[in-house]
């Protein structure tokens, strides 16, 4: 733990440019007309049969300016998109695992430099994979720090390769098993690389769901619930959706062998609609955007909402900053994202860059499977989401509505 107090103490530089709107005596306005595009375009993308609906939400210096449905949420029966529409958030979910476990981090109870192995002795002998299929023990030990920036060495069952078969064929993320199923699991699966060596995309962020079990006592889903979405009233956000708000679940929608849009997955059968046994820390949970805002406003507040703090300004500037060492320049799911570092749970954007359709230094965010994504920029006091369920993930709302967002800040 002295270590990571050392640390803290050294970011106090960084807090003066963390520009939360607490801090803001007067919330900066957008452009009116400027931001009217933003609406006029989503509607376009649905008229022009590109997306079936989103709901989008934009806000700056923790005032809402625009929250806006358009489309449809279902369209093979023709539901409406509504503001407060439930989605399949996915991989959005990864941010508020780090945060449950930066809080245990604050509570001095674990620290991002401990071995996984501390507190999940399963994962303390780990091999590496090796073509010849003589796998060796791993060199270095992963870290929580290395699962929460994607360094661990583990894996996806979609990024191919013989690991990605592995995960595949134990159902690594199967609904049916606990966390600590699935850790049992992973122990027994070589890792693709040595951990620290490369950014990978992959199910690390689970393993942190089972060391908030482990760590704290709880459920994983019993500890987000009481310290996340309790306090930030997120009374929408779950790893399932209750049969008293089925109605308000988007549909997930793909795209047949024409290009033409169509439901992929009905909400009215979807799996979300029972609790699972497994409570995905990786990409479990849904939500709607007014909720997700709720959390992303804390976070660009430095840890409050509402005259209630959950976490420290100075672990907010941990997690919200580049954590890749030198020898990771960026990081990429087969691409390569130049400018694009990693923090504990949040992608950074460390310099002014074109990449993901530009962005100011100091911008961070993530998406899910599902196109849904979310990005803040402290500098702006900025907060957008976007949200639509579609499969496989398409950039679209990224492309045509970042650039009108970012434009409606000056006037």
């Amino acid at each position: 733990m002295p270590k990571l107090i050392v640390a803290l103490s050294l970011l106090g530089f960084a807090l003066a440019s963390f520009n939360a709107p607490s801090l803001v005596a007067k919330p900066r306005i957008f452009n009116e007309k400027k931001l009217a595009l933003v609406g006029s375009r989503v509607q376009q993308l649905v008229d022009d049969a590109r997306i079936a609906g989103a709901v989008t939400l934009v806000a700056r210096d923790g005032k809402i300016a625009m929250h806006e449905a358009r489309g449809l949420r279902d369209l093979s029966n023709g539901d409406p998109m509504e503001k407060d529409t439930i989605f399949r958030i996915y991989s959005m979910t990864k941010p508020i695992t780090t945060t449950a476990v930066m809080m245990l981090v604050e509570e001095g109870k674990l620290s991002p430099s401990d071995p996984v192995s501390k507190h999940l002795p399963e994962l303390g002998k780990l091999t590496v994979f090796n073509a010849s299929g003589k796998h060796k023990p791993a060199k270095t030990q992963m870290t929580i720090a290395d699962l929460m920036r994607h360094t661990s060495g583990l894996s996806y069952g979609f990024t191919g390769g013989p690991i990605a078969t592995l995960y595949n064929t134990n159902n690594i993320l199967d609904r049916n098993s606990s966390l600590e199923q699935m850790v049992e699991k992973l122990a027994t699966i070589p890792l693709q690389e040595e951990p620290g060596s490369a950014w990978r995309y992959s199910v690390s962020i689970d393993v942190l769901g089972r060391l908030v079990e482990v760590v704290s006592g709880k459920p994983f889903g019993n500890f987000i619930h009481e310290r996340i979405f309790v306090p930030l009233g997120m009374t929408d956000t779950g790893f399932h959706v209750p049969e008293s708000k089925a109605r308000r679940f988007a549909s997930q929608h793909t795209r047949d062998r024409a290009g033409k849009l169509k439901v992929g997955e009905s909400a009215s059968v979807s799996h979300f609609l029972k609790k699972p046994v497994h409570q995905s820390g990786g990409g479990g949970l849904c939500s709607t955007a007014h909720d997700y805002f709720r959390f992303c406003q804390m976070i660009l507040n430095g840890g409050e909402l509402d005259g209630k703090r959950l976490i420290k300004k100075e672990t907010i500037a941990l997690m919200t900053r580049n954590q890749l060492p030198p020898s990771i320049p960026n990081i990429g799911i087969g691409d390569n994202r130049k400018g694009i570092g990693f923090g504990y749970g949040f992608s950074v954007r460390k310099a002014q860059s074109d990449w993901g359709f530009g962005g100011p230094a100091g911008e961070f965010g993530w998406g899910g499977a599902a196109s849904t994504h979310f990005w803040i920029s402290p500098k702006d006091g900025l907060v957008v989401i976007t949200l639509r369920n579609f499969m496989p993930y398409e950039w679209t709302l990224e492309k045509e509505l970042k650039p009108l967002i970012y434009n409606a800040l000056r006037n």
